[in-house]
């Protein structure tokens, strides 16, 4: 799968959750839609998002509810995409999100794969676990990025790859089915031994496993952690989309 057909899978997947067309994300202006639960978006929430935003890099479409619509519109005329996801933007956004008793919520930068499958030096003793061996790790609460903090028939754990030392688990990557086509990756490295290569290793591995089984591997982390930022541009993952959403207040 070529960057292009990449890029055209997640802007179908993101025109179900943003209730727009795919070639939306392509044009210059910006775009509000109305929020609606489509039964093909990632379930990360019980409901759709008060108001959700997006951009791939050059225009940013927003999913909201009506209540917030002349607003957005009078307030992103003529502002580029991007601008609206720096800080003086998200701030009046959210003091109009207030009165609303929202708030915004992290921005998700997250990335796409490079699909090609590369070999990887053994670094540590691995073990691979099936989605139906995951359910023992779920109580420990040791891995909350590599694994859901439940299981969640919405979004399942499908795999997980973890590195020992001895008998003991000190890291572990995991792949959760948000789209049956997209799984995410997550990774956590116990803080002894992070700066090995550790975590680097995993999310390769698992990587290269998800792209085995067809799936679309993405990854995603905050705009601060520069550390899951090292990981995944190492682990052959690049820059695609940033994503903001609101919580209750």
């Amino acid at each position: 799968m070529t960057k292009q057909q990449l890029y055209r899978k997640l802007r179908e997947q993101l025109a179900l959750e943003y209730n727009c067309y795919p070639e939306d994300f392509t044009r210059k202006e910006n775009i509000v839609t109305l929020s609606v639960d489509h039964p093909g978006r990632r379930h990360y929430a019980d409901r759709p998002f008060f108001f959700q935003m997006v951009t791939l890099g050059q225009n940013a479409v927003i999913t909201a509810d009506p209540r917030l619509h002349a607003w957005l519109r009078d307030y992103i005329e003529d502002k580029p995409g991007h601008r609206l996801f720096e800080y003086r933007s998200l701030c009046q956004i959210d003091n109009r999100l207030k009165e609303f008793d929202k708030r915004l919520w992290q921005t998700h930068h997250m990335f796409l794969p490079d699909m090609e499958i590369k070999p990887v030096k053994d670094l540590i003793p691995v073990r691979w676990h099936e989605q139906e061996n995951l359910h023992s790790f779920y109580a420990e609460k040791r891995f909350p990025n590599a694994l859901c903090s439940r299981f969640m028939p919405s979004r399942p754990d499908m795999l997980a790859v973890a590195a020992y030392d001895g008998e003991q688990i000190v890291a572990m990557a995991g792949c959760s089915a948000d789209t049956p086509e997209m799984w995410q990756i997550g990774i956590d490295v116990q803080e002894q031994y992070r700066g090995r290569g550790i975590g680097t290793y995993l999310v390769t591995l698992i990587k290269n496993e998800a792209i085995r089984r067809g799936k679309i591997p993405f990854y995603g982390t905050s705009l601060s952690n520069l550390p899951s930022w090292k990981i995944a541009l190492n682990s052959g993952f690049f820059p695609a989309w940033i994503e903001v959403e609101t919580i209750e207040e």
